[in-house]
């Protein structure tokens, strides 16, 4: 067998395990998070045939973890088993919702129910589903009120056709990666600076489909010269974006306009 085959077959191979791999996980966490949500629908059924009681409902969940917790382990505690009703009666038809959402694993999804709103929680797992994010970035959002700060926007007028552009930014940007301290005096120059340096972080705190163009841009007009601080491209909207960072000494804050 030459190299050139070798190599080539050596190739292929791992190209099987590797996706075999990947089948194989994807498959036993399909698994593993419709047993979650058999087993919160379980509890559920137990509360007074699926009416919501919290001070049974807590003393089944209770009892129910201290048997469980002895035969399997810590991973069926009580704040578990709270977890998987919750599941449960956010997802009313788990193979609809496992078609929709394939790619989201349970922590994905264990994230989610630290948050109130259901609507929030189903929003967030649509958002991380089709995003593609990670389990960090989804934390992350959690964190800042991505949620509130999306559906705190004013509505704009629009054509039936036309997309709301504002729906692929954030607002307002939460930037605390940059390492300023709330009471920091910092100037535009050095606020620019830091977004530099962490601009991978930036531009996906932005929003989605966002690439670097440059930054001090000179633009001419007939009257003035400008220069941009920061120009961003993106490919959903198919636009520059053009960014102008304000400091406002008095309120030590900053703003992107």
């Amino acid at each position: 067998m030459d190299e050139l085959t070798n190599t080539r077959l050596y190739t292929d191979v791992c190209f099987i395990i590797e996706q075999g791999r990947k089948e194989a996980y994807a498959s036993v966490n399909h698994k593993m998070i419709e047993t979650y949500w058999n087993i919160g629908r379980r509890i559920v059924e137990e509360e007074q045939n699926g009416e919501v009681r919290a001070e049974y409902g807590a003393q089944i969940i209770a009892q129910l973890a201290e048997q469980l917790t002895l035969q399997y382990g810590k991973g069926f505690s009580a704040r578990y088993l709270r977890a998987f009703r919750k599941f449960y009666l956010i997802v009313d038809d788990f193979q609809i919702w496992k078609s929709r959402f394939p790619n989201l694993t349970w922590t994905h999804i264990f994230k989610t129910l630290r948050v109130e709103d259901s609507t929030a929680i189903r929003w967030y797992l649509e958002m991380a589903s089709k995003e593609m994010w990670s389990v960090r970035m989804l934390d992350r959002n959690i964190s800042t009120q991505y949620f509130e700060r999306h559906f705190v926007q004013p509505s704009l007028p629009m054509t039936e056709t036309e997309p709301h552009q504002f729906e692929l930014l954030k607002s307002p940007v939460v930037a605390e990666f940059l390492g300023f301290k709330q009471d920091d005096s910092y100037s535009e120059e050095e606020l620019e600076s830091a977004i530099i340096t962490h601009l991978q972080e930036f531009m996906m705190e932005m929003g989605r489909g966002f690439a670097f163009m440059g930054r001090q841009q000179l633009v001419r007009t007939d009257t003035q010269d400008y220069f941009i601080d920061l120009v961003f491209y993106n490919v959903v909207l198919k636009c520059y974006v053009l960014i102008e960072l304000l400091c406002c000494a008095q309120h030590n804050s900053s703003y992107v306009a």
